[in-house]
């Protein structure tokens, strides 16, 4: 069982064996087998040492005890990563950021973010047994297309087996808040079996997981979010396979298949607090109103691989993505309707549905006589058919819409004096059209009919960077890439109020361009691992979330600056088996909100993440392991923004044990060990009289799992 998790090319990636980390050889092993690796999101061959990229892996080992802890693939990475934002700890992520902007959520390279319109469920489309790591890129990238204004979250899924005969693991987890009561009682049972059979190879495997009521701090049931819906009280069950045949030594073909869905058990109703008195929202039992609200992913992919094709690395992938995301209701202002009942007592909610159809061609190779000079040529095709309706009354919200991006890539890296200096760059053009049907806004909107049209764009996105290692395990870099996404369409498109609208005069389709220009070094050397990164980036006509009076975020088009420090420390021990680490991010951004080209606001706290401080702890010696982690929010007050709305900070740790035994892995893991009472970042820092989402956060909770493989 390994561990990996760190920076590459600015930062660090150290790894380590539970059963022989105090073994010098497997060190010097793992030590050499870090300049090897490769990060597929990056789409090159090459080693993540000759890239000018600030990244980070997690391995299956370290995801698995940190979900154990937090519960999800977004709240481990989260937890882990200090420039990640904190979570509002509900299933939608409105606000949930990545260096001050949002990331773009991928499984296998494939986009999990939805343009057209989001629904900010992109985290929660695979279960997490089936991820063999998580890769982050860090900061604004083109490299997978839309999306990617703050880095890109790319879940790799289990690979195949590399020897004959069977293989599987199993996972039986329960877990409970600090008071044992029965509505906080959770569950897991999850298992996987691969088969392989000479070239052809398998795997199959389920996951069903059991969610209850959140506890917080003082032993009170957490706030349900009556809208944008809850991971509390739900349930969830994944089925993912794999089948896959060598066509040679170097040769693949494969098809992968996931299927997600979560649905909402409807026991509790929201009861709002009191902001004033500083009482937290919270539930009482009782039945929904409505459809449970649910979330469904389904993916199929299939690749064909060739790592020799005429000297070069050749990738083929297509991959049919569909999902369908129901959220919770209520009789809101928006649906009103007095043609259907009496203002003030319509019920309804909303529904997306998004079917993905793209693929992806690229071929890699050193140029012939001229070995130094690697280039890379590809073409990227995505259709987004996204529409967003009302599940009660059967109109339509957002109406279907399709997003057409086709995008050709190119890129270049040069060595330099033997590998001491590289050179990368490389450009991607992406030509992107958007085809709105004729529709009829809401009531609410003043059923205006709206002409629908065809507007587009073609922008080119450059990056480019050199690398510089003069000394082994002593590297440096300096980079510039842009990224870009699109403002969320289907919020302009259900708020038309004006009459006689013609989508081609009146919709503003000039992409979100954010780049990204940073430096950083990065030193390995004996026990000691270190990093430092500074960033800064800036939108001319950025992307800002604000949120309306009913908790409903609208998206505008505002200039933005942001820049940022992350400093990253992990040190072996002279005694065997200890390791000591520590992380900090700073980040800081700001936005001209009147247009009057003066940055004169800080971006607030759904649009941007408070500095922070990680520490941890890692014991692992013969069959026993263990883990004690803190994260230290730091207060923050927002210029320019309500003085109600600034940041108090909190900290919280967390803790693992583990054991080996003869059969499987007993392991207890321990989220919020000091049982804080804490009011939620998102909470803290939003809507100052809203009482319906004055959320307090998760406190003490108890996870007991074993794990075991054959």
């Amino acid at each position: 069982m390994k561990f990996a998790i760190g920076v590459i090319a600015a930062a660090t990636i150290w790894t380590g064996s539970a059963k022989a980390q105090d073994s010098r050889a497997d060190e010097d092993a793992l030590e050499t087998a870090r300049e090897d690796i490769v990060v597929t999101a990056a789409r090159t061959k090459l080693p993540a040492s000759a890239l000018p990229l600030t990244v980070d892996v997690i391995d299956r080992e370290t995801l698995s005890r940190q979900v154990a802890v937090s519960g999800s693939t977004v709240d481990a990475v989260s937890a882990l990563l200090p420039s990640f934002s904190p979570t509002r700890e509900k299933i939608t992520g409105f606000g949930e950021t990545l260096r001050g902007r949002s990331p773009l959520y991928a499984i296998n390279g494939i986009p999990q973010t939805t343009p057209i319109r989001d629904g900010a469920r992109d985290g929660y489309t695979i279960d997490p047994f089936f991820i063999d790591r998580v890769e982050v890129i860090y900061g604004s990238n083109a490299l997978q297309g839309i999306g990617a204004t703050g880095g890109v979250v790319n879940q790799v899924t289990v690979g195949a087996p590399k020897e004959n005969g069977w293989s599987g693991r199993t996972l039986l987890q329960g877990n409970s808040g600090d008071n044992f009561s029965g509505d906080s009682l959770g569950g897991k049972v999850a298992g996987l079996v691969s088969v392989r059979s000479g070239r052809f190879d398998a795997t199959a495997g389920a996951a069903f997981e059991r969610r209850g009521v959140f506890l917080d701090g003082r032993g009170r049931r957490i706030g349900l979010d009556g809208n944008q819906s809850e991971i509390q009280d739900t349930d969830s069950l994944s089925f993912f396979g794999r089948a896959g045949f060598d066509l040679s030594d170097t040769a693949r073909i494969e098809v992968i298949a996931n299927r997600f869905r979560l649905e909402g058990n409807n026991h509790y109703l929201p009861v709002d607090g009191n902001r004033a008195l500083g009482i937290p929202a919270t539930s009482r039992r009782g039945q929904t109103p409505g459809q449970p609200s649910t979330g469904l992913a389904e993916m199929v992919s299939a690749s064909l691989t060739d790592g020799d094709l005429a000297g070069g690395a050749f990738t083929l992938q297509g991959f049919y993505n569909r999902t369908s995301d129901t959220f919770a209701g209520g009789i809101l202002a928006t649906f009103q309707d007095a043609r259907i009942a009496p203002v003030g007592t319509l019920f309804d909610q909303s529904r997306n549905v998004s079917r993905k159809i793209g693929g992806k061609v690229s071929y890699e190779r050193a140029v012939p006589g001229f070995e130094a000079l690697t280039l890379t040529a590809g073409f990227d095709a995505l259709i987004d058919r996204t529409k967003q309706d009302l599940v009660q009354t059967g109109r339509a919200w957002v109406p279907q819409t399709d997003f057409r991006s086709l995008a050709p890539v190119g890129q270049a890296n040069l060595k330099l004096f033997g590998g001491v200096v590289r050179l990368a760059g490389g450009v991607r053009y992406e030509n992107v059209q958007l085809d709105i049907p004729d529709y009829t806004t809401l009531a609410s909107a003043g059923a205006r009919a709206v002409t629908g049209g065809k507007p587009s764009f073609a922008r080119a996105l450059w990056n480019g960077g050199v690398v510089v290692e003069p000394v082994k395990g002593i590297r440096a870099y300096g980079s510039y890439a842009e990224g870009y996404t699109i403002a969320d369409i289907g919020r302009v498109l259900r708020g038309i109020t004006q009459p006689n609208i013609r989508i081609a005069d009146f919709l503003d389709l000039t992409p979100v361009v954010s780049n990204n220009r940073e430096l950083g070094v990065e030193v390995n050397q004996g026990p000691l691992e270190a990093s430092a990164t500074y960033y800064w980036s800036s939108s001319d006509l950025g992307q800002v979330l604000v949120r309306a009076s009913d908790g409903i975020f609208n998206v505008m088009r505002q200039p933005i600056d942001i820049e940022g420090l992350e400093v990253n420390l992990n040190v072996r021990t002279p005694l065997p088996g200890l390791k000591l680490g520590t992380g900090f991010a700073h980040v800081s951004g700001r936005t001209d909100t009147n247009g009057d080209g003066r940055m004169d606001a800080d971006l607030d706290g759904a649009n941007i993440s408070p500095d922070r401080l990680n520490l941890n702890i890692d014991y692992a010696r013969g069959r026993f392991s263990a883990r004690l982690q803190g994260r230290y929010y730091l207060s923050r007050r927002f210029q320019g923004q309500p003085i109600a709305n600034d940041f108090v900070g909190y900290r919280l740790f967390d803790a693992y044990v583990a054991y080996d035994l003869p059969i499987g892995r007993m392991m207890l893991s321990v989220q919020n060990l000091g049982n804080t009472d804490y009011v939620t970042y998102y909470s803290d820092t939003q809507g100052p009289t809203d009482n319906a989402r004055f959320y307090t956060g998760r406190g003490r909770n108890f996870t007991l799992s074993w794990q075991a493989g054959f």
